[in-house]
């Protein structure tokens, strides 16, 4: 086991996205998960039916608990919910501005339910955004932070710069919302583009993608892995982990988390 990540994100009941996902991601990558909860959701692969949130002050006391004791090699910020959240993790994530923090910025679900509260991704693209090694938007939410359309490769590249001109160490904005039988992925850093290119996979089991990438990439950040390296490692988990997905649920279906595993059992 190798590399601690501190998680800060959602709970998903159904276990395919949010702390569930990232918990398994970074176990199966050979990890070490710690959590803190921002809020609790009623979801299944069908949808969102309900967001409790977390206190504020309990968000940050269980950041503090994990960093003080365990600590962390690298972080991943998911779900936050509300600007109140927001504000007390980027305070208390201020005390640690030498662990690299992996930023997927989380306002709505694959079901198409809004998981954040009006307000957050301007707090995240004014805030946020300035402790962030890597933010991993779709090319939705790259839309969202940036106010540019989002429908090309070209667009993606110039969402990634202006996110790191707003000061994200690195972006990568994903492709899977564009069509075509080629998904591309664009990282973004300070000096160089690179793009990531995968056949397409036609499934339904989509549940909780975006956290588990931004979570696998943590991971090899945590792990001492280059950028580029820990990104590229990281697609290529999601994409196995949906091609062998179990066809849980009747809706978008989760992904097989443990696929590493797998293969090692065979």
């Amino acid at each position: 086991m190798k590399g601690r990540v501190l998680i800060i994100a959602g709970s998903d009941p159904s276990g395919g996205a949010g702390i569930q996902a990232d918990i398994k991601t970074v176990t199966a990558l050979g990890g070490y998960a710690a959590t803190a909860i921002t809020a609790i959701t009623v979801q299944n692969t069908h949808g969102v039916s309900a967001v409790h949130s977390v206190p504020p002050d309990v968000i940050g006391a269980q950041i503090e608990a994990v960093m003080s004791d365990i600590g962390a090699d690298a972080i991943k910020i998911g779900m936050i919910g509300d600007t109140h959240a927001a504000r007390v993790i980027e305070s208390t994530l201020k005390k640690y501005a030498q662990t690299p923090v992996v930023l997927d910025p989380v306002l709505v679900a694959t079901s198409g339910d809004a998981l954040a509260k009006d307000g957050v991704a301007a707090f995240i693209r004014d805030r946020l955004m300035m402790l962030a090694a890597l933010v991993t938007p779709n090319i939705n939410e790259a839309a969202s932070l940036t106010g540019m359309a989002v429908t090309e490769r070209k667009d993606m590249i110039d969402a990634g710069r202006r996110l790191v001109d707003t000061g994200a160490g690195a972006a990568l904005v994903k492709g899977g919302h564009l069509s075509g039988q080629t998904l591309e992925d664009v990282l973004v850093t300070k000096t160089d583009v690179h793009t990531f290119a995968n056949e397409r996979i036609e499934a339904t089991s989509t549940h909780g993608t975006g956290c588990t990438l931004a979570s696998a990439a943590a991971t090899g950040l945590a792990q001492g892995v280059a950028m580029k390296d820990a990104v590229a490692r990281a697609i290529a988990y999601v994409h196995e982990a949906i091609r062998t997905a179990p066809g849980y649920g009747g809706g978008h279906g989760p992904l097989n988390h443990a696929w590493p595993i797998d293969q090692k059992d065979g």
